[in-house]
């Protein structure tokens, strides 16, 4: 199968994606827990982002409006304070479940709701560690939210983590530092890192191998001062669109490069995109780097294993628009986290790429896509969910195609300038 082609279709120049937004959580949290002035610069001013703020605020801290470098004068552990309202999280998931860890080990009581999507949402899988540690759970009868959270004197936890969550796990993590206890979590796969990241990057001793994070109890955060790197997820829709171009190369600037986060570029390399790594360096714990992706290269479609899952679980919907467009077959497995995101991805997916013409087919923990290199034609629907809206829109850019997304402005939960970004790159 060749390249796209197409006059009028080829990418070119340097793009600065927003902040990554895992981090821009974890920055404001890391921030408020601290112990005096915490400068942030480069922070996701995303929905999901502020909802974080907002609750942090509702928690006692000051917390400036969400801009270019912000100063946050963070309390430490004895200075949050018993909030007056509900903890409203938006769509936010990281906020709900990292921050129930904080109300849980800082001995207050909270009660986290949220919009109707998270709300349907899992809390459970936070719920059993908590309560393990001595704090009080109580979700809504379907396990979601709303959510009443209150903890008390809390004890050292080892817990085995039946999925690989860095929200599960950070939700732990943060209620042992909170609540000066000792924590042991352990996974099947690895997980995102974030947390143990900025944890030992502003003086918090943490014990990590491939398998288990151990947190010593009794311990404090320095204050922080740092530049938060561009979001690799948000990076692999450019990422993708560079590969897709029959001409052009895409410089995608400052990019967070975390290996439990560079799945997707990976996975672009091995279906034969031409993909590099410039002027990597470390800051703050995290790798950094330009990424490079070249056009005009034939794709062919892979088998991504249950193993790697973890490392692209969010860019798992672009993939398989990228499948659309690759020789042979593109399948996933070990996915059904997916049914529990912000829609369910593997049941949307595969049926908007059908409904738009592709070649797709359903399987309980993940999907399969037929390169048939189609020209889509349709409409797609979103159920509200940023991943969809952003990978279609990908394909919306291709030239033959004719798709209309029915929710553009749901990408403001992590990419509020992304249709802006697009237009920019496209020549």
């Amino acid at each position: 199968m060749a390249p796209l082609t197409g006059s009028r279709f080829h990418v070119a120049g340097e793009l600065r994606v927003p902040g990554d937004k895992s981090i821009s959580h974890r920055a404001l949290i890391c921030s408020a827990l601290a112990s005096g002035p915490s400068r942030v610069s480069a922070i996701l001013p995303s929905a999901d982002v502020h909802s974080t703020a907002g609750v942090l605020r509702a928690l006692g801290v000051s917390i400036p409006p969400l801009g270019p470098s912000i100063e946050i004068q963070g309390v430490g552990v004895q200075g949050l304070r018993a909030p007056s309202v509900d903890l409203d999280c938006g769509n936010s998931g990281t906020s709900a479940r990292l921050l129930s860890g904080i109300v849980a080990g800082a001995g207050l009581r909270g009660r986290f709701v949220g919009d109707a999507s998270l709300s349907r949402r899992p809390m459970r899988r936070v719920q059993g560690p908590l309560e393990a540690m001595g704090a009080s759970v109580t979700p809504s009868a379907s396990g979601g939210l709303p959510m009443v959270v209150e903890g008390g004197s809390l004890t050292d936890i080892e817990w085995n983590n039946e999925t690989s969550s860095a929200q599960v796990k950070s939700c732990i993590l943060l209620a042992a530092l909170c609540g000066g206890v000792e924590a042991t979590v352990r996974e099947p796969t690895r997980s995102r890192d974030h947390t143990e990241r900025m944890f030992a990057a502003h003086g918090v001793e943490v014990w990590v191998n491939d398998d288990a994070v151990l947190l010593p109890g009794g311990q404090s955060l320095s204050p922080l001062d740092l530049e938060v790197p561009g979001d690799p997820s948000s990076a692999s829709f450019f990422a993708a669109l560079a590969a897709l171009a029959p001409q052009g190369e895409l410089r995608l600037a400052d990019v967070c490069v975390n290996e439990t986060r560079t799945g997707f570029l990976a996975a672009l390399a091995r279906m034969g995109s031409d993909v590099s790594l410039d002027d990597k360096v470390q800051r703050h714990g995290e790798w950094v780097a330009s990424v490079n992706v070249r056009g005009g290269r034939t794709l062919r479609g892979i088998t991504i294993p249950p193993a790697a899952i973890p490392t692209l679980i969010d860019e798992l919907p672009l993939l398989a628009c990228l499948g659309a467009y690759a020789e042979g077959e593109t399948r996933v497995t070990g996915a059904a986290e997916l049914r529990v995101k912000e829609s369910d991805r593997i049941t949307a997916v595969v049926s908007n790429l059908r409904g738009l013409g592709a070649q797709a087919e359903e399987l309980e923990d993940g999907f399969v896509v037929h390169g048939t290199q189609p020209r889509l034609r349709g409409s797609v629907v979103t159920h509200g969910d940023h991943r969809l809206a952003m990978a279609f829109g990908i394909l919306a850019t291709l030239p033959g195609n004719e798709i209309a997304i029915d929710d553009r402005d749901c990408v403001a939960v992590s990419y509020p300038s992304f249709w802006s970004d697009l237009v920019k790159v496209v020549q």
